[in-house]
């Protein structure tokens, strides 16, 4: 899978590219190309995070204008780092911003077969996660923070799916996008527990430094794994937010008033 920055002219957002299929726009944002200020600069879009709305709505017009789109067919929950995987259907640019709302609250996975709506997730050193099924032409986005990732988000993605579309898990493409990387991603003994007790082989995920250290990039690989997508078809980014918060959003970095990253997905009719 080919991987690549779009360049940015005055402040339209600069955009990290995954090439997961023909006639599909996937990316992660980057800090860059917006107008936010200060530990939300350049580009924020989340209205959670403490930035300024005019900011917000700036950069959001932008980014729309970018992928070609309404902003009313952008479409990105309020995450709770819960399970709850909300199917986007064809009526959603009719629906009233208050239902929009009320439709998005507490979910942390999104999915849709709707052509030129774009759906997305907000992170900032927690996982994001693009699901594509090219032969039913859907889509999802999830947020795996390590609180989802060990409640296997993931995974209750891809039954959603299964059951929405009868997609084919072995022919999903996937993509787990930039995150904390287990060098970075130091947790107590509860949490290391916490993935022990709900089956992960902690051989894979887990070192042990001076406390213990959890890799949630292969932690969601291997939930992907044992759903049935195919390893060839999963794509690790490898790009580790905390060490890279100049570019991208880091909230263990630049603490959690600050600007999220935005991972979405697109399709064309």
């Amino acid at each position: 899978m080919t991987v690549s920055d779009s360049p940015s002219t005055g402040h339209m957002p600069v955009l990290l590219r995954y090439d997961i299929a023909p006639g599909v726009t996937a990316f992660s944002t980057t800090r860059k190309g917006g107008v936010s200020q200060g530990l939300y600069g350049e580009f924020n879009i989340n209205h959670y995070c403490g930035d300024d709305e005019t900011c917000i709505a700036a950069n959001t017009k932008a980014l729309c204008r970018l992928l070609g789109i309404e902003n009313a067919h952008l479409v990105y929950p309020h995450q709770v780092h819960g399970t709850v995987v909300r199917q986007i259907e064809a009526d959603w640019p009719l629906l009233t911003d208050d239902v929009h709302k009320q439709l998005l609250e507490g979910v942390d996975a999104v999915m849709t077969d709707v052509a030129g709506l774009c759906i997305g997730v907000s992170t900032a050193d927690c996982i994001p996660v693009l699901l594509y099924d090219e032969a039913h032409h859907a889509c999802a986005a999830i947020h795996a923070g390590w609180r989802g990732t060990v409640a296997r988000i993931a995974e209750k993605a891809v039954q959603a799916m299964i059951k929405a579309y009868h997609t084919d898990a072995s022919q999903i493409k996937a993509v787990i996008g930039p995150g904390i990387s287990l060098d970075n991603f130091e947790v107590g003994d509860e949490v290391y527990e916490a993935f022990a007790q709900a089956g992960f082989d902690m051989e894979r995920i887990a070192h042990r430094y001076a406390k213990w250290h959890i890799d949630l990039w292969e932690a969601n690989r291997l939930s992907l794994l044992r759903m049935g997508v195919v390893g060839t078809n999963i794509h690790i980014a490898g790009i580790c937010t905390y060490n890279q918060a100049g570019r991208f959003f880091s909230a263990r970095r630049l603490g959690i008033a600050s600007g999220r990253i935005f991972t979405g997905i697109t399709f064309s009719s």
